[in-house]
């Protein structure tokens, strides 16, 4: 109320991220979105092209066109809230120009708007062109909607999310996920929406599985109640739900210097 645009980050991940914010919080706060922005990296959309991790920073074409169905996937998913979509694509040094002309035009095809982020190399002179192309989306109508409704099951919000939004040809639930699911909805919980714990690697809920995965069940393990939050969180695959740290932490590479200057900050 005390500016003309609002923007929030609601977590990376069309499957993830943007899925619990409209689902959960927008159904809870009651907000209309009018625009949404998926953030992409030609690097990522390599690694989901099978590139390995050291391997990202050279020109690949066929990985990239491999990799881009990934992209493709969180565009589609978006599209079924009936919310503007702009793609921003945060470039990297590394990037060519047959790379991005590729995402671009991809983008386009898709009915999105689309702008490079060059923010890292330019500052606030990199955003502008992806601040018009947002405003540009704001113009256009939104048709806002959850993507299920307060009534269904809590076995049948699951499921709704895992073939719309992962793409799965279905759920498999444990035995006792099924147990704790039926007694959250005899304690009068079945109403909530659900959380649900998976992998950000991965569309479905094996991080191996990388780009635009096919013919694939989600595993669900587990069922409890936030009560206080207002939804109910199921955990899948092997996910831990405490927040995880890399192999290597940035905090091994940082000390103090004899002159008291820190190093390995950055």
């Amino acid at each position: 109320k005390m500016a003309d645009y609002c923007i929030t980050e609601a977590g990376f991940g069309a499957d993830l991220g943007a899925e619990k914010f409209f689902d959960i919080k927008c159904r809870a706060a009651e907000f209309k979105p009018d625009a949404v922005v998926l953030v992409a990296t030609v690097r990522a959309l390599k690694y989901n092209g099978g590139v390995k991790k050291e391997e990202l920073g050279a020109e690949n074409l066929a990985a990239l066109k491999a990799g881009i169905v990934n992209l493709e996937k969180h565009i589609e998913n978006l599209k079924k809230y009936g919310v503007p979509v702009v793609v921003a694509l945060n470039t990297f040094l590394t990037d060519t120009e047959a790379e991005l002309s590729f995402v671009k035009a991809f983008c386009e095809e898709r009915g999105c708007e689309f702008a490079f982020s060059e923010v890292w190399e330019k500052g606030g002179e990199g955003g502008i062109a992806l601040a018009e192309k947002v405003l540009a989306a704001l113009e256009k109508e939104s048709d806002f909607h959850v993507l299920y409704e307060d009534s269904l099951s809590l076995k049948e919000k699951i499921e709704t999310v895992a073939r719309e939004i992962y793409g799965a040809d279905g759920v498999s639930y444990a035995a006792a996920a099924s147990r704790q699911i039926a007694q959250l909805e005899k304690l009068g919980f079945g109403h909530l929406p659900v959380c649900m714990a998976k992998t950000q690697y991965s569309l479905s809920d094996d991080a191996s599985l990388l780009g635009r995965p096919e013919h694939f069940t989600v595993t669900v393990r587990e069922a409890y109640v936030s009560a206080g939050a207002g939804f109910v969180v199921v955990l899948t695959g092997a996910v831990m739900t405490m927040p995880g740290l890399p192999k290597s932490p940035a905090a091994f590479r940082i000390d103090v210097g004899e002159d008291g200057v820190i190093m390995g900050l950055f």
